[in-house]
């Protein structure tokens, strides 16, 4: 089978379960999003030497595959689906809790920096940020998003935001904090 089928020529795609709609339907925004979560996560997980955190990422590429599964399908198709489970959602969290445990609590806004693996956790922190816009304006308009997957993409913003300060403790780089500068 030819990777290209010519039937989006005219702007359009085919969401699982057959439906046509328009390559800027909500739906296909919101599983493009998480495409390009995809790859910069992968590009993170490429950057990283860390065995363990590498081996989580690649748990998140397969969860976030299920999540842009589920987001492609609409109608009676969501049966045959894989789907998320809160079981994922508390995955996240106590790999957030255990990275915490070695870490200063933070007190002000972080800006993004000191090493590239650094900032590429921030770059995915706002792709997902981003992700979790996009599902939240499909759930606005009416379609359906099971809250598990709503639930893991919030909770992996967060997971990104805290990998990034583990990885500068690591490697002994200085966070710098953001302090306001107030004019007057």
């Amino acid at each position: 089978m030819k990777i290209y089928t010519k039937s989006g020529d005219k702007g359009q795609t085919e969401l699982i379960g057959g439906k046509r709609v328009a390559k800027n339907y909500p739906r296909v925004e919101a599983y493009g999003t998480i495409d390009e979560l995809m790859a910069h996560t992968a590009l993170l997980m490429d950057l990283l030497t860390d065995g363990r955190c590498k081996d989580f990422l690649l748990w998140i590429l397969d969860r976030l595959m299920t999540a842009s599964s589920v987001l492609a399908t609409e109608g009676h198709a969501t049966e045959k689906n894989p789907k998320l489970a809160t079981t994922d959602i508390t995955q996240i969290e106590q790999c957030i809790d255990e990275m915490e445990t070695g870490l200063e609590p933070t007190d002000s806004f972080i800006l993004p920096g000191g090493h590239v693996a650094i900032s590429q956790c921030h770059v995915t922190r706002t792709v997902c940020r981003r992700a979790e816009r996009v599902i939240a304006g499909l759930t606005v308009n009416g379609c359906e998003v099971p809250d598990e997957l709503t639930g893991f993409i919030n909770r992996l913003s967060d997971y990104f935001f805290v990998l990034s300060r583990k990885i500068a403790k690591d490697m002994n780089i200085s966070i710098k904090k953001w302090f306001p500068i107030v004019s007057e």
